[in-house]
């Protein structure tokens, strides 16, 4: 029965992997990709592969804070396939951009001035491109939403802005021409305030357009899909809420891209402009979801297939005995001492211990959150041996079964995942300088994960041990954020990410540890993957 379901659930996860790829390919039909590097910025232009002699409007699309420009495919996809010229890029400090930041967050004028300066040296790269009018619109997420705001402020030839949730720092909430505010109608309600000051605020290139009539005179009078203004003199404006969406899901939300395109077609009709519109749009979310799934299935199969090609009869009772705890009763109250502790110590000790020697944002304390939960761990760990309340085997080196175990399990966790996930969804290729900044992490990933993985994978560890662990975790950084705020805001953006990774990597943990009876696979091949994911995904600032 074990064989038969493995072989359906194969089956399945090769058909979804299938329809996956399939769903990608036909959306970049018809579209020509260009990579290339202008200055020291990582840029990606999308043409329509049909009416290559055609001179058309050009769309330059920013990424949001900590994003690449990755994420922003769907809609470069999309108004390629519609007639635009579509230019993603990466910022200073993200993605494949290899100039960090300058300084930390709290430098907010040189890192405005950097941000900016990138926007606008992308925006006088497009204007040269071959095939491109000269007309330019932006569209931005997040951060870059400001971004995009602040340029179409000082650049009022700017014909439209997109502001995909929008936020704003500046002090005068001077609508950019034509002004899309797209929410995800799951954000906070806080956020749209942003957006529905902004489309109460004047319009730059026409002062008074406000007190036309039927204008709103408060952000609460402000409706969403209705457009207020005229697309020809730039003074329309926006609120559209993307139904079922949050802040990363807006991206690849059919409503959101339907309402950009939508409103850069009425942007730009004003100078007569025919565009070879197909109404595409790329949706990509669905097939996004099923190539992960697929994956993640077809990891249970290839486990045990991987059990069976790497214990034969000579080699099994090997692995079996390599199992690290001898059974033994568990006593939950010296066991929630060892789990608990970690999580509440490492946060206060770590207050007073300065945390800014690597030139990523955050990656310092991470690297040290995870190195001291790790070791304190491993001290209660030490601890509840001496107590007799559990006894290990004496200590071995891995057998060659597991060594090459855990060579497949990290082949598979790195790649499997990240290679698809560095194509179609966010960058996960280092930048220069980053390889040793993931030799750095591992050294404290690895401490934490070794001594998770020991401490709650064996036969008489509690029920839903390791989930409770990573809730500890978890739970360890919210009080981390709590104590410091204003220098650890930005791992409140993370945890949901580091949530679905725990959810992820401890399925391919279970089933690994099944396979081998040993904690080293998984331990090894989870502390990569998030030392890898941290050191290559967080801005780089310079120290």
């Amino acid at each position: 029965m074990r064989n038969l379901a493995a072989a359906l659930v194969a089956l399945v996860a090769v058909s979804l992997i299938t329809w996956a790829l399939l769903q990608f390919g036909a959306a970049t039909r018809d579209v020509v990709v260009e990579r290339d590097t202008w200055g020291s910025i990582p840029v990606t232009v999308f043409r329509p592969g049909s009416g290559s002699g055609a001179r058309r409007p050009t769309v330059v699309i920013a990424h949001g804070f900590a994003g690449s420009q990755q994420l922003m495919q769907p809609f470069a996809v999309t108004l390629a396939r519609n007639g635009y010229l579509a230019v993603t890029f990466d910022f200073p400090g993200h993605g494949r951009n290899p100039v960090p930041l300058p300084g930390s967050l709290r430098e907010h004028d040189a890192l405005l001035a950097s941000l900016l300066g990138a926007i606008e040296s992308t925006v006088a790269g497009v204007r040269t491109l071959p095939g491109a009018d000269g007309r330019v619109a932006l569209i931005g997420h997040s951060m870059a939403s400001d971004l995009v705001v602040r340029h179409g402020q000082a650049h009022p030839e700017t014909v439209a802005t997109v502001g995909v949730s929008l936020v704003y720092g500046g002090a005068d909430l001077v609508a950019p021409r034509n002004l899309l505010a797209i929410y995800g109608a799951l954000e906070p309600a806080m956020l749209q305030t942003f957006g529905r000051a902004m489309i109460v605020g004047p319009v730059a290139p026409t002062p008074g357009a406000a007190d036309t009539p039927g204008a709103p005179t408060s952000p609460d009078a402000v409706q969403p899909e209705r457009t207020y203004g005229r697309f020809d003199d730039g003074s329309a404006r926006r609120l559209t809420l993307a139904p079922g969406a949050e802040h990363i899901s807006v991206l690849y939300n059919r409503a959101t891209l339907r309402e950009t395109l939508h409103w850069l077609d009425q942007s730009f009709a004003g100078a007569a402009v025919a565009l070879p519109g197909s109404g595409f749009i790329d949706a990509r979310g669905p097939a996004i979801g099923a190539l992960l799934l697929g994956i993640v299935g077809l990891t249970w199969p290839l486990s045990l297939a991987m059990r069976r090609l790497l214990a034969p009869r000579a080699w099994r009772d090997a692995i079996n005995e390599y199992i690290p705890w001898q059974p033994a009763s568990i006593r939950i109250a010296p066991w929630l001492a060892v789990t608990l502790g970690p999580a509440i110590a490492t946060p206060l000790l770590l207050r007073m211990v300065p945390t800014s020697f690597l030139p990523i944002l955050l990656g310092d304390y991470l690297l040290l959150h995870f190195a001291l939960y790790g070791l304190l761990t491993a001290a209660g760990i030490g601890w509840l041996v001496r107590r007799q309340t559990i006894s290990l085997p004496p200590p071995r080196m891995p057998g060659l079964p597991i060594l090459l175990a855990t060579v497949a399990v990290l082949l598979w966790s790195t790649l499997a995942i990240g290679l698809p996930v560095d194509r179609w969804m966010f960058n996960l290729a280092p930048a220069p300088g980053r390889g040793v900044l993931i030799v750095m992490m591992l050294t404290g990933t690895l401490a934490w994960f070794c001594a998770d993985e020991w401490l709650t994978r064996h036969r008489q560890a509690p029920r839903l041990a390791y989930a409770f662990t990573k809730f500890c975790f978890l739970l360890s950084l919210a009080i981390a954020v709590g104590l410091d705020l204003s220098r650890l805001f930005f791992l409140i953006i993370i945890i949901p990410a580091i949530l679905l990774m725990f959810i992820v990597y401890g399925l391919f943990s279970r089933w690994s540890f099944r396979a081998t009876g040993s904690p080293w696979p998984a331990a090894i091949a989870n502390a990569s993957v998030f030392a890898w994911g941290i050191a290559v995904t967080f801005p780089a600032i310079q120290r």
